[in-house]
């Protein structure tokens, strides 16, 4: 079963880095392989469309920013923060970046783990190899709420400021008291394997919940959010919408 992927581009710059994204690229064929001229030769008999480039990868590095959704480096973790580092923008527009070291072991989102799917999809590939995704996302690792994506796959969208969402994702990890309410939309938006954390608390209507005792209120809502309400929870707010074919 082939993986389904967002556009992506593959890089190679050493014999065993090419040797890996061999066995890798025939699972993904919809991907396109980046790899060094003096290491092509070695990529026969592939699916998947091929770019050569000669000289340095640094020059490469806007391009590829450009052409692609995500970038799987199979170069150390140390070249590739160097490489990327004069190119990143913010995690609304940066690819999902990643590395695979040149045994395979483990695959690494290096760079918008959330908002650009790196994370996501390093667990993907991690299945396709055998091998360890390493997450330092603060939510994975703590298996709770993804408050800047959550209800993505499910069309939701997030209405909040920024700050907003950086500090409710703070008040999420640190275990904090956090309300949930939920006044429509899909209910299968939890999608781990563990249970929903202790400190997440659900609630039908904004109305029950005590704000004194919560420290955020993540909110998934049809209604009109008016400002003064906003104002009164002062960056502890994060609101969701879902699409309207959901249940009301």
């Amino acid at each position: 079963m082939t993986t389904q992927t967002p556009h992506t581009g593959m890089v190679a710059i050493t014999k065993h880095g090419t040797a890996q994204l061999a066995k890798l690229a025939p699972r993904l064929p919809e991907a396109e392989i980046i790899v060094a001229e003096k290491f092509a030769e070695t990529l026969q008999n592939l699916p998947n469309a091929i770019k050569v480039y000669r000289g340095a990868l640094r020059a490469q590095m806007a391009g590829l920013f450009a052409d692609y959704e995500q970038i799987v480096f199979f170069v150390s973790l140390g070249a590739v923060v160097r490489l990327i580092a004069p190119h990143l923008k913010s995690k609304d527009e940066d690819p999902g970046i990643l590395v695979i070291d040149d045994a395979a072991k483990f695959v690494i989102p290096v760079l918008s783990g959330h908002v650009g799917g790196a994370n996501a999809y390093a667990e993907q590939l991690a299945r396709l190899l055998q091998a360890t995704p390493v997450l330092t996302t603060a939510s994975d690792v703590g298996k709770t709420i993804p408050v800047d994506i959550l209800g993505r796959e499910l069309g939701w969208q997030v209405e909040a400021p920024k700050i907003n969402i950086t500090r409710v994702s703070a008040h999420v990890v640190n275990e904090e008291p956090i309300a949930f309410v939920q006044e429509c939309g899909a209910t299968n938006w939890w999608t781990r394997p563990t249970p929903l954390p202790k400190n997440i608390h659900l609630f039908d209507c904004l109305d029950d919940v005590d704000l004194a005792r919560h420290k955020a209120v993540l909110w998934v809502t049809r209604r009109e959010i008016p400002q003064a309400l906003w104002q009164e929870l002062d960056e502890r707010l994060v609101v969701y919408r879902p699409p309207q074919g959901q249940p009301a």
